[in-house]
This record gives structure tokens, C-alpha cells and sequence, in this order.
């Protein structure tokens, strides 16, 4: 029973990409919208059976299909682990993702490929559960690679336009680096291990098995490497910003729900060997920071809304590596679920506006919409007071936790998370008054025809904005259920922070922090009526930020043009060097064969000459030879 539903939970959607690709056409926009949206649900409500199974009985379900590969002394099995960790991935992933679906249902009603995005869509979300429920490296690395073929197909969905199939390859050719110290880490762990399975591995470890220390190190700092692609850390972050491209709902299935979240998956569910790398943990906390501080200060001054919720995204990812890196696991996975419930309903509401202002993204161009659109202002309103870290919203306790942690463990990284998160509350409230307060500042044309979206579109906002109100209920300073959920899939126990004097003192820095940010946002955007300059008036440090610290300019400069030099050098070589002798070879060869027609006469006494004669030949030539 339990194989038959975790296939069913894997190949729903697999089956739903299949249908769409080939009967989506011939059904119908609204059926293949509806099949796709199916799909997904029913692996929600397989999720949502096992995640009620497993807290009740407390123990995973393991399914073992078959062995998989077998050499010497190293064997991989074709299994399903659906345990703590993974089911409450799974909860979200399929939950926002079916939610999406509907959005996207009447999002991209006009398309006219809309069952080929359906098709990928389900695609994605068969790769990411893949990813999620495999019981080895080498399972999960299938879904690895898959979601990062999907985010490929989906980003540059609209290939017509040249600049989002660039984004697309962008995101693709990273994602590849980022994999490459993936894979290199699978293979050190197999070597050390002859496994690759997750309880082998760390039963091993847990015994006291002798393991070279640098090594494991070495094989951790690999695996990192490939989080920092997926999960678009420094220094492997430009893509995500570019992957705003695809359609919005693609935005939110990336940056909520999905691809970004996997490298903190994968650290969280090799806890039991990062936690013997303490050199490779300090790695990772000040990378996390340093790009939580670096993503936030770039979306100070971003105009394009959905760029502004990008860089908001690779910010929050850093403050989770920041909690993985301090060992505090189950704060992370905290931080991503409520982070998956307010970033999804931001960036479908962006979606929304951006719907109702005809694909007008530049927030320069917006303002005055909250009396025209009053769900999708309402639930962002919602959703920014939760990533702005104000209570009672889920987004104050996960990132709370976080900041407090770092607190604890390195002052210095607590600083940088906190000027990190009092940018946050500024930019997303700068996003919100540009977006909807003030008069309109678009096209008569679209003031004319402004209207709230519809009900398939507002319907996964609602939804999405109570759960990043009352999200971080899951764990409550003092009172954690989601701590105790973990607690078995985590090699070290949860850290649990006492409600004492200086947890009520960092509590109110935090929240000190989000209003500073607001008010000065409130201060230059409402009371001043600013609106920021056009492109070739921004000056000074705000044009280094606006260009985003040149990062994509110096990669050109350092990696790119060298390569394209190196690959012209070789060209121009290869050519003086072989192409004489290889277009000579080709000229003898035209010569002999313009000789030889010269002997086609057409004449039949000839041709029978030249036939006796060869036959002569070849008798002496036996006579001799004997």
C-alpha cells in the first residue's frame, strides 16, 4: 500500500506533463489548465496522507524499489525515504504548487502554448519530489539536475524574446558549475562511505567510523558549493534575479515553493555530516550573511517589481544558510516554510498587478492602486508586514530565531543579518507605497482599464496571505512543534532559545529595526511623494547598486571574454596552421579526380582495351608472385 501511493505521489505529475504533452493541445486551454492543476493536487493529498501517518506512528515509510547499481563493494538502491524532512517539504511543495497551478490557470489563459507551460510545470514539481523523497545522493541528484532542466524550459518559456533566452541559458550554465562540486562531493562520499544512502551514511558516522577528517571536509565543502547554484549564494546568485524572464507563476514556483529551496534541503538532510565540518559550517554562515547583506542592499533600489522580490529571495536564502551554517537546522527549515507562504503570495500578486497593468513591471510607472485593487493589497500588505519581520506575522519568529541564534553564536554575523533584514522592511515597503499608494503614474490607457484580477488568481493569494499570518505557529519561542517534528531526522538536538531578558531585548532590536526601515521608507515615499529617477539620472553609490555592484560586468571581464579570446585564439591557429595542408589534400583529390574523367571517353573499344589489359596484368602478376 505504501509503494503504491509513494508511486502515485512521484509520477501524478509526471503523468500530468505526459497527457499535456501530447493530448494539452487537442483538450483545450481550460483542460490541460485543469488536468495539470489535478495532477499536482493529488500528490498534495498523497503528501498530506503519509505527513498524518508519520505523526501519528513517528516513523518514516521506507520504500525499496529495487537495487539500482551494484559494483564491488558499492551498492545504490532505488528507494523512497518519506520521512520528517521530506514529507514537510513536500507539504509546501505540492501545496504552493497546486495553488500556483490554479493561479496559473487564468494567468496564462491568452498563451498559446499554455498546456506545453502546464507540461512543464508538472515536470518541475515531478523532479523536485524526486528530489525530495529519494532515499540516496544519486536519487536526489536526478531531481537536481531535472528541476534545473525545467527551470531552463520555464524561464525561457517565451523564447521569441531573445534577452529571456539568454536569462535561461544564464541560469542553466551556473546551475552547472554549482552541480559540478555537487557531483564531485557524491563521488568523495561514496568513496568514503561505498554508499551513498542517507541512513547508511550516517550510521556510519554516528558509530565512530574512521573517516578522513579533510576528506569529509573536502566532500562538504563540494556539496556547499552545489547549494550555493541551486540555492543562488555568493557567488553563484546572479541567475535568479535574470530568471525573473519566465512568467510570474514560474517566479513563484522557483523562488517559494521549489528549485531554491533544495540546497537547503540537501544540507539539512546531511546534518549528521556537516555537523562533524565545523570549518566548512563557518564557510557557510558567512557566505549566507555576506549575501543576505549584499542581495538586500541591491534591492534598495531596484524599480522593477519583480527584481525587487528576486533580490528579496536571494537575501532571505542567505539568512537560512546563515542558520544552517550556525547548525541551527530546523530554524532554516523553519525560515523556508514561512518564507515559501509570504515570497509565493508576493510575487502572485505582483502577478496580479502586473495582469492588470497589461505587463507594465516597472514600479515607476504604478502607484494608486489600492483602492482599485483591494485583495491583492490587502494579502501583499499581508505578506510584507511577514518578510518585514513585525509580529504576529509568521515571518517575525522564523527570522527572529535566526537573528537570535547568530547572537548567540557570532556577533558579528548577527549585525550583518540585522542591517540585512532592516533593509528588507525598508525596500518591501518602498515596493508596496510605489505600487499601490499615491496617484497612478501609468498610461491613461491603463488607468482605464485597471480592475482587480480574477477569482483563480485572488483565491491562492487568500490562502497564502493567512498562512504568512499564522504560519509561525508551527514554532513559537518556548513552545516549538516543528522542533520536535525534527527532531528525528537531526543528528544534534534542536536549539531551543529561553524566553529570559535577552530574548525579549533581541525580540525588540528586531522589530525596532522593521520600523526604523518603514519609516524611512514610509518618510521618502508617502510624505515626500518621491518617485525614483529614471535610469540615466541615478548617480553616485546608487548607481553602483542599481547596476548591482557590476558583479555580471566583472564576470564578463574575468571569465567570459577570456574564454570567447582563447576560443577565437585556437580558431585562428587551427585555421593557418591545418587548413593549407587539409585544403590541399582536397585540391589533389580534385585534381586526380578531373585526370581521371578524362579517360571516360565513351568509347567501348577502349573501355574493353583498358579491360584485357587489366586482366594481363593481374596474370603476370600471379605468375610472378608463384
Amino acid at each position: 500500500m505504501d509503494t503504491n501511493l509513494a508511486l502515485l505521489l512521484l509520477f501524478a505529475p509526471f503523468a500530468g506533463f505526459l497527457l499535456n504533452v501530447f493530448f494539452g493541445k487537442k483538450l483545450g486551454k481550460g483542460a490541460s489548465g485543469t488536468l495539470g492543476t489535478l495532477a499536482v493536487a493529488t500528490s498534495f493529498v498523497v503528501t498530506l496522507t503519509f505527513f498524518l501517518q508519520v505523526i501519528n506512528t513517528g516513523k518514516p515509510v521506507m520504500v525499496d524499489l529495487f537495487e539500482w547499481l551494484t559494483l564491488a563493494n558499492f551498492n545504490v538502491n532505488f528507494g523512497f525515504q518519506l520521512d520528517q524532512l521530506s514529507l514537510l517539504w513536500l507539504m509546501f511543495v505540492t501545496g504552493i504548487g497546486t495553488l500556483i497551478h490554479v493561479y496559473s490557470i487564468s494567468y496564462m489563459h491568452d498563451d498559446e502554448n499554455m498546456h506545453k507551460f502546464f507540461a512543464y510545470l508538472n515536470l518541475f514539481i515531478f523532479f523536485m519530489i524526486t528530489l525530495v523523497i529519494g532515499s540516496n545522493l544519486l536519487i536526489m541528484f536526478i531531481g537536481w539536475e531535472g528541476v534545473g532542466l525545467c527551470s531552463y524550459l520555464l524561464i525561457g518559456f517565451w523564447y521569441k524574446n531573445q534577452d529571456y533566452n539568454d536569462a535561461a541559458k544564464k541560469a542553466f550554465i551556473m546551475n552547472r558549475i554549482g552541480d559540478l562540486g555537487f557531483l564531485i562531493g557524491i563521488f568523495i562520499i561514496g568513496y568514503l562511505f561505498h554508499s551513498l544512502d542517507y541512513t547508511t551514511i550516517a550510521t556510519a558516522l554516528s558509530s565512530g567510523a574512521e573517516v578522513d577528517a579533510t576528506w569529509l571536509s573536502i566532500a562538504a565543502l563540494c556539496l556547499f558549493i552545489g547549494a550555493c547554484g541551486k540555492s543562488a549564494q555568493l557567488p553563484l546568485y546572479t541567475w535568479l534575479p535574470d530568471a525573473m524572464a519566465g512568467p510570474t507563476p514560474v517566479s513563484a514556483l522557483i523562488h517559494a515553493a521549489t528549485m531554491v529551496t533544495a540546497g537547503i534541503f540537501m544540507v539539512t538532510r546531511m546534518n549528521f555530516l556537516f555537523n562533524l565540518t565545523p570549518d566548512v559550517q563557518t564557510v557557510i554562515a558567512v557566505v549566507g550573511a555576506i549575501t543576505s547583506l549584499i542581495a538586500a542592499a541591491i534591492g534598495l533600489v531596484q524599480n522593477d517589481i519583480k527584481k525587487v522580490l528576486a533580490y528579496s529571495t536571494v537575501s532571505q536564502l542567505g539568512l537560512m544558510f546563515l542558520a544552517l551554517g550556525l547548525g541551527a537546522y530546523e530554524i532554516a527549515v523553519f525560515h523556508v516554510i514561512t518564507h515559501a507562504f509570504f515570497k509565493a503570495c508576493l510575487f502572485l500578486g505582483s502577478g496580479s498587478v502586473i495582469h492588470a497593468l497589461h505587463g507594465e513591471q516597472d514600479m515607476r510607472n504604478m502607484g494608486g492602486l489600492k483602492g482599485v485593487m483591494k485583495i491583492t493589497y490587502i494579502t501583499f500588505l499581508i505578506s510584507t508586514l511577514a518578510i518585514s519581520g513585525l509580529p504576529p506575522f509568521s515571518g517575525f519568529f522564523s527570522k527572529d530565531e535566526i537573528l537570535m541564534t547568530a547572537f548567540h553564536q557570532n556577533k558579528v554575523l548577527w549585525v550583518i543579518g540585522s542591517l540585512a533584514s532592516i533593509m528588507t522592511a525598508f525596500y518591501m515597503f518602498r515596493l508596496l507605497y510605489l505600487t499601490f499608494y499615491k496617484d497612478f503614474r501609468g498610461t491613461e490607457e491603463q488607468k482605464h482599464h485597471l480592475h482587480e484580477s480574477p477569482g483563480l488568481i485572488t483565491f491562492p493569494l487568500i490562502v497564502l496571505a493567512i498562512l504568512a499570518l499564522v504560519g509561525g505557529v508551527i514554532s513559537l519561542p518556548g513552545n516549538s512543534w516543528l522542533n520536535h517534528y525534527l527532531a528525528p531526522v537531526l543528528a544534534k538536538p534542536a536549539h531551543h532559545h529561553e524566553l529570559d531578558g535577552t530574548a525579549y531585548m533581541l525580540m525588540g532590536i528586531a522589530v525596532v529595526g522593521a520600523l526604523i526601515g518603514i519609516g524611512v521608507a514610509y518618510s521618502k515615499y508617502i510624505k515626500q511623494s518621491a518617485v525614483p529617477a529614471q535610469d540615466s539620472e541615478i548617480t553616485g553609490f546608487a548607481k553602483v547598486l542599481y547596476n548591482k555592484f557590476y558583479v555580471d560586468e566583472i564576470y564578463t571581464a574575468i571569465i567570459v571574454n577570456p574564454i570567447y579570446a582563447i576560443g577565437s585564439f585556437f580558431r585562428d591557429v587551427t585555421e593557418a596552421a591545418f587548413s593549407g595542408f587539409i585544403f590541399g589534400l582536397g585540391k589533389v583529390a580534385n585534381m586526380l579526380g578531373s585526370e581521371g574523367k578524362t579517360l571516360q571517353t565513351g568509347s567501348i573499344g577502349f573501355y574493353l582495351f583498358a579491360f584485357v589489359l587489366g586482366i594481363c596484368s593481374i596474370v603476370v602478376y600471379i605468375f610472378l608472385a608463384k
